[in-house]
């Protein structure tokens, strides 16, 4: 009977125990904007890859030989 109270106290306890939510809130929310960062990584390579792309397309376009002659 002692024993089964005293699990039911400590079970109380702990529940009205607050120290550590902080820890915890800032570890799901850290983990959070980790799993997003990874999950947009392959889209913003994408995005730079398409930009840089079109950007040496343009570049190559406008190249003209020079004139070896000078003038």
């Amino acid at each position: 009977m002692r024993t089964l109270r005293r699990v039911a106290e400590s079970a109380r306890r702990f529940g009205r125990d607050t120290r550590g939510q902080d820890l915890v809130e800032y570890a799901l929310l850290t983990a959070l904007i980790g799993l997003a960062a990874l999950l947009s990584a392959p889209l913003i390579e994408q995005a730079i890859a398409a930009g840089y792309g079109a950007y040496n397309t343009n570049i190559q376009d406008r190249w003209e030989i020079a004139d070896p002659g000078g003038s």
